[in-house]
C-alpha cells in the first residue's frame, strides 16, 4: 500500500493541477490512471483468493479488477462487500452462472453482480450519448453484444476532440486509458462511495 500512495503522490505531482480535483470521485479517477501504468495480461481464470482483502496476481486481470483495485486504494473491499450483500440478499443478483450459493473468490469479479451491487448500494445515473453526463469516477457498464458485459471507470483526461472523458478498463490489452465510451451499448452508469 506504501508503494501505491508513493506512485499516487509522483503522479499527482507531475499531471495538471485540473485532474487533481479535491473529489472522492476525481480521486478515483487518478487512482484508476496509476493502475496503467502498471503491467497487467488480461486473464479471466478462476483464482483462489484470500479473504477479505483478496485479488488476483497483480500481473493479472480482467475489467472488473481494474474497479476492484481502484476502490481498494480507498481500503474499500468490494471482494467484501459484494461478499456480504450477496451473502445476505442473494435472491436478488444474478443465476447467469447456476450458482446456488456465493463464492468469495469469483462474485465480485463479474460485472452483472457488480452492476447489482451498485444499483444498490450507489446511486444509478442516466445512461445518456451525452458526454456532459459522464464525469470523473463514474463507473460505466457495456454489452459488448451476446450478453458478453464490460466495466470500466471515467478518467479525468478528455479525449484528442476534448468532448468527452476516456475510460480506464481492460478489455485485453491490460489496464489502459481509451476513448470508448460510446463504443458499446451502455447498460450500467453509478457513482459509488463507502
Amino acid at each position: 500500500m506504501k508503494k501505491i500512495t508513493l506512485i499516487i503522490g509522483f503522479v499527482f505531482t507531475f499531471i495538471p493541477s485540473i485532474y487533481c480535483q479535491n473529489t472522492f470521485f476525481n480521486q478515483l479517477a487518478d487512482s484508476a490512471f496509476v493502475l496503467t501504468h502498471q503491467h497487467v495480461v488480461y486473464d479471466p481464470s478462476y483464482f483462489s483468493i484470500s479473504y477479505p482483502g483478496g485479488d488476483v496476481p497483480a500481473d493479472k486481470g480482467v475489467c472488473t479488477d481494474v474497479i476492484i483495485r481502484a476502490y481498494r486504494m480507498f481500503d474499500i473491499d468490494l471482494q467484501k462487500e459484494v461478499h456480504e450483500d450477496m451473502k445476505a440478499y442473494f435472491n436478488l443478483y444474478p443465476k447467469n452462472w447456476g450458482l446456488t450459493s456465493t463464492d468469495k473468490n469469483i462474485d465480485h469479479r463479474r460485472v452483472p453482480n457488480l452492476i447489482k451491487y451498485f444499483e444498490r448500494h450507489g446511486t444509478a445515473l442516466s445512461k445518456s450519448q451525452n458526454p456532459e453526463d459522464y464525469h470523473p469516477g463514474d463507473i460505466v457498464c457495456w454489452n459488448l453484444g451476446g450478453n458478453v458485459t464490460h466495466i470500466g471507470i471515467v478518467s479525468n483526461i478528455k479525449s484528442t476532440n476534448q468532448r468527452r472523458y476516456q475510460i480506464i478498463h481492460n478489455i485485453g490489452a491490460g489496464q489502459v486509458l481509451e476513448d470508448c465510451l460510446f463504443r458499446y451499448t451502455i447498460i450500467g452508469h453509478y457513482q459509488f462511495q463507502k
